[in-house]
């Protein structure tokens, strides 16, 4: 597969229209065409289906369009880590992370980083602990937050100066709101609203002593700020860490910490055996020296 027809492929895939991606592309409509079934014949596979005014993905062209833009990003990755080195550090550096006052710490290192070298640019990611180590064994990040426990054989690590205190996000008119903190015994029958990583469920089930199989999980969230809506609309309330969503005096929610308190470390990782970039080498020295 030739990177110039991946994005040839992308850009169809997006306009899911051949005429419209061949315009955006500078190129004619034919050539384009016949690059599309020359590459659905080397893969053998059917990847648009074709009506009168538009094209739409198959399931393996779904699939080939989301491997073709991490490919396609990891390529511009690379130019960028091998740039000829000049005097002027200059490069991108991108970093994966769940929602965490974790950040703080980093933002700090950013902020002395680039008093000193302007042309470092900071990219980061958002998800939970899989999507982020998913991404580093891919090679589209330099740098990951990760919540203790977890699987630390493939990555080195910096502990960060940080924990995360664990609780429960309600309404303020809920009844679990007049407790100054959450028992496991006090999430039952009611909806709750977790997070959905491997790792949270295995902490709760060791916190509430097994009985959180009894729980009733209502819903499920990735990032925070959607489930607090939800805990807004009354589906549930919501375990999560403190201090991600803010200014509770502000708005109908409030934050009670569970006890036993379930505090957790955060760590930042990465491949072992990675080759960094200058400009990823200023950050984790940087990072060294202020941790």
């Amino acid at each position: 597969m030739d990177i110039r027809v991946l994005k040839y492929f992308i850009a169809v895939a997006q306009e899911e229209n051949i005429t419209k991606a061949a315009e955006q592309l500078h190129i004619s409509q034919p050539p384009l065409s016949r690059q599309l079934h020359d590459l659905e014949a080397e893969l053998g596979v059917k990847l648009f289906e074709r009506t009168n005014r538009k094209v739409i993905l198959t399931d393996e062209g779904a699939l080939l369009r989301q491997r073709a833009e991490e490919i396609i990003e990891l390529v511009e990755k690379t130019k960028d880590d091998l740039n000829p080195a000049t005097e002027e550090i200059s490069g991108d550096i991108y970093i994966g992370s769940g929602e965490t006052e974790g950040v703080r710490t980093l933002a700090r290192v950013i902020y002395h980083i680039r008093c000193r070298y302007p042309n470092i640019r900071f990219h980061f990611y958002s998800g939970h602990a899989e999507d982020v180590a998913e991404r580093l064994d891919r090679g589209l990040l330099d740098f990951g937050i990760c919540i203790e426990p977890a699987n630390m054989s493939k990555y080195d690590l910096i502990k960060l100066p940080t924990t995360d205190r664990w609780g429960v996000l309600m309404r303020k008119d809920n009844p679990l709101a007049e407790k100054e903190t959450i028992q496991p015994k006090d999430l039952l029958h009611i909806p709750i609203i977790t997070a959905n990583q491997a790792m949270v469920e295995g902490e709760f089930s060791g916190w509430s002593g097994g009985i959180s199989k009894k729980y009733d999980v209502a819903a499920t969230y990735n990032l925070l700020y959607n489930a607090s809506i939800l805990v807004e609309e009354n589906v549930g309330v919501a375990l999560c860490i403190e201090n991600i969503i803010r200014d509770y005096a502000e708005n109908s929610l409030c934050f009670r910490p569970l006890e036993p308190q379930l505090n957790v470390g955060l760590d930042m990782i990465w491949k072992k055996h990675y080759v960094f970039s200058k400009a990823a080498e200023v950050f984790l020295e940087k990072l060294r020296e202020l941790v």
